[in-house]
């Protein structure tokens, strides 16, 4: 099989897998990703890995599940995002983006190694403006603090001005003036849309709910219950999933203008095209909004991917795949290598029809919380056998989730005399670790806890919704071997099986 000259990878923010009209979905309208699926591999057991937003795109650009040891953080010392090894090699690689996280504390290092990079600035948490333009009124938060957000929104007077619809017209733009001038390219957009805030101009904001009156509701709550619990009414629920709709109705119509400059630039003969996200969202589903500290149920962690390929017919794949297969078929199609340990397969046997799988288990969690693995069937949910420790951290960049909302001290904790040097899993690099308990402070994203400590197993083959358990069976006996071999395959830090009672 040829490789492709170039690569353009389109990666939506928060974007729901069974929303989709390529997936069967129906409630909302996605013409253009159907669009784009209708030419593409569409990859139907494509899971995620590390959450949420940064430690995800460290998937895609490192290639390594660091879930396992950390956090949030940027791309640490030991190790290089795909674009170093690309622009060693000569590979023009440019990042247009409107996503906050890339340019804040703990997102920092994603974007050095482009050969060039675009930010476009105002979205949700991104400090743009020093003073809010007065015709915008605001929307209820549901708890949140002051946002950067409602600073921003007033300068936005119509739809070519919001975030999004900015990133998508600077990408078209770049594939009209550049493409044509690079022998060899990568094209990675980092979209933030349609992750919340769920805020669109007309028509879009009236598209799915016309009778709403009063602000739109374009924060979600990020918890589990919030109808049962009274946090929102059957009719604000409502009107939040209508406003998700409408932004993944926009962006889908700018998306469209991006597929328009790739075809009148003649890319489709000679470029791979990848549409991805890094997670989905809770929108109801269980009752659950955001992405609380529940299991990460197939709402939130089957996510889409669409490749089209040059000269391979649209097909679905059913193979297990996985983020961190993103970043070595990103290194497979351009012929370098990684100096770091990593996690991913290369897609290129199941594009190419040579290999009907290229992996049998996938990871996936959020740092001091549940560890997931699935086998594209059964899902295994392992919570910490007791006390939620030991928690490691294993970082030489001590940083993590932006909080601009909070004091200084509650961002991250610093190490303190229980810190050692070890070595990074996988790596000889000598890294600070730091050990905590349950009772410590801990960073950001641990803050939503598991639930409990009960492990769960789920018959996702023949139970989609989820909602029959099955521990205690033999099958569980089995996952649990998985996990324990996984963890162990990809020197998962020792802490780990102690937490999760796998020693």
């Amino acid at each position: 099989m040829n490789r492709p000259d170039n690569v353009i990878v389109l990666l939506l923010d928060s974007l729901n897998r069974h929303m989709l009209g390529a997936y069967g979905g129906t409630e909302f309208a996605t013409p253009n990703i159907d669009r784009l699926a209708a030419r593409s591999l569409r990859f139907t057991k494509h899971y995620v890995g590390s959450l949420p937003c940064m430690p995800a795109r460290h998937d895609i650009l490192c290639g390594a599940w660091d879930f396992l040891w950390r956090p949030w953080g940027s791309v640490e010392i030991w190790e290089d995002a795909i674009t170093y090894p690309l622009r060693r090699a000569g590979i023009a690689t440019q990042l247009i983006s409107d996503h906050p996280h890339l340019f804040e504390t703990g997102g920092e290092n994603y974007h050095v190694d482009f050969k060039a990079w675009d930010y476009q600035r105002g979205h949700e948490g991104d400090p743009w403006k020093t003073r809010p333009d007065p015709s915008w009124t605001g929307a209820p938060t549901f708890g949140r603090n002051h946002i950067p957000y409602d600073d921003s929104r007033g300068w936005f007077r119509g739809e070519e001005d919001f975030p999004g619809p900015r990133t998508m017209a600077a990408t078209t733009r770049w594939i009209d003036e550049n493409a044509g001038h690079h022998k060899r390219f990568m094209l990675f957009v980092d979209e933030f849309d349609p992750h919340e805030p769920f805020d669109t101009p007309a028509p879009y904001a009236k598209m799915y709910d016309a009778e709403w009156e009063g602000p739109h509701l374009i924060w979600p709550p990020y918890m589990s219950g919030a109808v049962e619990k009274g946090i929102l009414t059957n009719r604000q629920a409502h009107q939040i999933r209508a406003q998700y709709g409408a932004k993944l109705t926009m962006i889908d119509a700018w998306l469209g203008r991006v597929l328009d400059a790739i075809e009148r630039n003649n890319l489709w003969a000679n470029t791979a095209v990848i549409l991805c996200t890094d997670h989905g969202h809770y929108l109801g589903e269980k009752d659950i909004w955001g992405k609380p500290g529940v299991p990460i149920y197939d709402t939130l962690g089957r996510i889409p991917l669409l490749i089209a390929w040059p000269g391979q017919q649209q097909r679905g794949i059913d193979a297990l795949t996985t983020s961190v297969d993103l970043h070595a078929t990103l290194a497979d199609v351009f012929g370098v290598t990684m100096r770091q340990r990593t996690h991913g397969r290369s897609l290129l046997p199941l594009i190419d029809g040579t290999a009907a799988s290229v992996r049998d288990y996938t990871l996936m969690g959020v740092w001091g919380r549940q560890v997931h693995i699935t086998d594209g069937r059964w899902k295994y949910v392992r919570a910490p056998a007791s006390k939620n420790e030991p928690l490691a951290m294993y970082s030489n960049r001590w940083s993590t989730m932006p909080t601009h909302v909070l004091p200084r001290e509650q961002e991250l904790p610093l190490p303190d005399d229980r810190a050692t040097l070890a070595r990074m899993p996988g790596s000889k690099v000598p890294v600070i670790k730091q050990v905590w308990t349950a009772a410590d402070a801990l960073p950001f994203w641990a803050w939503a806890r598991a639930e409990d400590n009960v492990n769960r197993l789920f018959d996702t083959g023949n139970d989609p919704s989820e909602t029959e358990e099955h521990q205690g069976t033999a099958h569980e006996k089995r996952m649990t071997e998985m996990l324990h071999a996984a963890l162990r395959e990809v020197d998962a830090p020792p802490e780990q099986f102690a937490r999760l009672g796998l020693q």
